[in-house]
């Protein structure tokens, strides 16, 4: 298991005792191999992977890379390979580990290199990403100059991800939590940036989201919001009725203009609209490492504007805004 202690001085420096104090019973609850039936599995196989020797770590670009594949003989890769797989599916990437390409569903590097000229440099910053999948942008976060990078995602598989991907990489100032962000204590105020990126609209109570978002921040603090959105105006808002574009848990998917006066209305400033980009079918499809149905089967394939439903096919925008 990772050795929180970083971690937890880190949050008291920043004066964020109140979630310091709880966190580590909250780890040891997430970890219970009770609660989820292959926990057990999952780190056994961390555990039994050999301490490998790495010539390099590189984070600052497209595909996060660690080692090489000089570094390894080709029995130790075929055994590495079998392990990675037995985590599919990779939905956030891509990795490029001992020579092991990582093909992920999703292509997030694009989503950074939307961002990345926007934000405010992360060079010692305190970070927070929400709802961070396996921690691809947390590496990348790390490779932009973060001080220190914490993750915090529901879902157990993105956990194990990124614990077998910190133990190839050796130490890093990069931790992802089994939890969401209501475990996050009240009137924290501790972080410099927040991510929120394709979480809004899992969200029953989008304001509510936006302000817990707010509440992590410190006084000056920056949001980065990135979210499905529909075309439309300031009272524009689609509910879907069942499922869209096949998810089941989407909720409220706000037009531009809507969601730039929710982020008004829960008193961010200095809002910007960044990026509006229409996700396709390169940008999000199934792989090797991703062998299920993915976004093209889930278009209209007689008008790919549409979703399966009759929705509008998905769009994302990236705002960025100030507490």
């Amino acid at each position: 298991m990772i050795d929180y202690q970083v971690l937890y001085q880190t949050l008291r420096d920043h004066d964020a005792d109140a979630w310091a104090d709880i966190l580590p019973e909250q780890l040891q609850s997430a970890f219970n191999p009770t609660r989820h039936g292959q926990l057990t599995r999952w780190l056994q196989t961390i555990g039994d992977l050999p301490e490998l020797s790495l010539s390099r770590r590189v984070f600052n670009e497209d595909t996060v890379k660690i080692g090489t594949a000089s570094d390894l003989d080709d029995i130790s890769r075929e055994e590495l390979t079998a392990a990675l797989k037995t985590f599919s599916p990779w939905r956030k990437g891509p990795y490029d580990l001992f020579g092991i390409d990582i093909n992920t569903e999703w292509r997030s590097d694009w989503k950074w290199n939307r961002l990345k000229a926007h934000i405010s440099p992360l060079k010692k910053r305190l970070v927070l990403d929400v709802g961070c999948g396996n921690g691809y942008h947390g590496w990348r976060m790390l490779g932009a100059g973060a001080d220190l990078v914490v993750g915090i995602d529901p879902l157990m598989l993105n956990v194990m991800q990124f614990h077998l991907i910190r133990k190839l990489a050796g130490d890093a100032r990069h931790y992802v939590l089994p939890m969401g962000i209501e475990q996050i204590p009240n009137g924290l105020k501790a972080f410099d940036t927040v991510f929120s990126m394709g979480v809004l609209y899992h969200r029953r109570s989008p304001i509510d989201h936006l302000l817990e978002l707010k509440d992590c921040l410190r006084s000056g603090g920056e949001l980065i919001l990135e979210s499905l959105v529909i075309d439309g105006g300031p009272n524009d808002v689609l509910l879907p009725e069942h499922r869209y574009a096949h998810m089941r848990n989407v909720w409220f998917i706000p037009s531009c203009e809507a969601l730039q006066g929710w982020l008004k209305r829960c008193g961010f400033s200095n809002i910007r609209l960044v990026d509006v980009t229409v996700t396709t079918p390169e940008e999000q499809r199934s792989t090797d490492w991703m062998d299920f149905k993915s976004l093209k089967d889930f278009l209209d394939p007689n008008d790919p504007n549409l979703t399966l439903e009759g929705y509008p096919a998905p769009k994302r925008a990236i705002f960025i805004a100030e507490k």
